[in-house]
């Protein structure tokens, strides 16, 4: 077993305190990593909070993970040691159901084992996350970073990075597509910069004026300031795309009225309640409100080679571990530009 330390919150809504624990022996196919940054995603606060039902504590959350690689089983392939990897939202899954062999494993059939508050395929042991110094996990559950890629900057991609890629490529997004991005956070400014590395026409949708130029900035063609349903009025039938990153109650029939001919309104943050959908919003121009949900490891390997040629990373505020409290804080707020992400050697 290899010793670990890392931040936990033992119950509840606990602060983060230092957690010592073990992570597995390595198997043969098993790679393990010295985590290096920890990105800080919106999901962990919902789990830590039980915003999404019971949770398993003591919580060791982060699946927005970049290390390197100390020590290779012997039967890795995939990896030699000192290579950047990293990890994500999801550690294993079935293996033998179609979407798994598909490589749409976020969607397999009996469901992905997460990378933390979870049990692993064993039905016993606890999933750890990343906010700690060391990792294991299986090769074919981790992606090569080039080492020419900032650590830091890349450990949001893991999940704020694909969970945009992926949709804007299932949508086929690119040259002669018109895509709306609603919310300039720690997931829409991800849209941002790889609809604009894509080729297609960027909007982003937002209730912040001050966001303009930042959005201008990573590649937006266009910002609409929406303090009022009526701000969109003028841009009816304007989009082929929309990629909703909200989690916030909004009146979706709004938007869906944005939506070009054959539109597609995909549904990516969490709100806390149901969207009422009026079905002339889709009826009138053969609209489609759908959802996505990060991508399977070979397509977030495609999006790491794509940041790395297109010089994409997320915009980042390295924190030290005694800070997390206080950046779940700001991030609850929208108080950050535009993810937080620990530097796994101060804990």
């Amino acid at each position: 077993m290899t010793k670990v330390r890392g931040l936990a919150a033992l119950s509840k809504g606990a602060p983060f305190t230092r957690f010592d624990f073990e992570r597995r022996e390595l198997g043969e196919h098993d790679v393990l990593l010295d985590i290096v940054f920890a990105g800080i995603c919106h999901s962990d606060i919902h789990q830590i909070r039980e915003e999404w039902g019971p949770a398993l504590f003591p919580m060791v959350p982060g699946h927005e993970i970049a290390g390197i690689v100390r020590e290779i089983g012997s039967s890795v392939t995939k990896f030699s040691v000192g290579d950047h990897i990293g990890v994500g939202v999801f550690i294993d899954s079935c293996r033998q159901c179609q979407p798994c062999k598909d490589g749409l494993e976020q969607y397999c059939d009996q469901g992905m084992t997460g990378t933390y508050n979870t049990l692993e395929r064993d039905g016993k042991t606890v999933a750890m996350g990343g906010y700690s110094n060391v990792f294991v996990v299986n090769e074919n559950y981790a992606v090569t970073i080039p080492k020419s890629m900032p650590l830091d900057g890349v450990a949001p991609l893991l999940c704020a990075g694909i969970t945009l890629y992926s949709p804007l490529k299932h949508w086929k997004a690119g040259k002669g597509t018109r895509v709306a991005v609603m919310g300039l956070g720690g997931l829409g400014h991800m849209g941002v910069k790889f609809a604009h590395a894509l080729g297609a026409h960027v909007t982003v949708i937002s209730h912040s004026p001050g966001k303009r130029d930042a959005a201008l900035a990573m590649g937006a063609d266009e910002f609409i300031c929406v303090k009022d349903p009526k701000d969109l009025k003028p841009f009816a039938r304007s989009f082929d795309l929309i990629l909703n990153t909200v989690s916030a109650q909004i009146d979706i029939n709004d938007y869906l009225a944005t939506l070009s001919i054959d539109g597609t309104l995909v549904v990516i943050g969490l709100p806390g309640a149901p969207y009422p959908v009026h079905a002339g919003s889709l009826l009138d121009g053969r609209k489609s409100l759908a959802g996505s949900m990060i991508g399977g490891i070979a397509q977030t390997q495609e999006m790491i080679n794509f940041s790395a040629e297109h010089g994409i990373v997320s915009d980042v505020e390295v924190i030290a571990a005694d800070y997390v409290d206080k950046a779940y804080e700001r991030t609850v707020a929208s108080d950050v530009k535009y993810r937080f992400v620990i530097d796994v050697s101060t804990i």
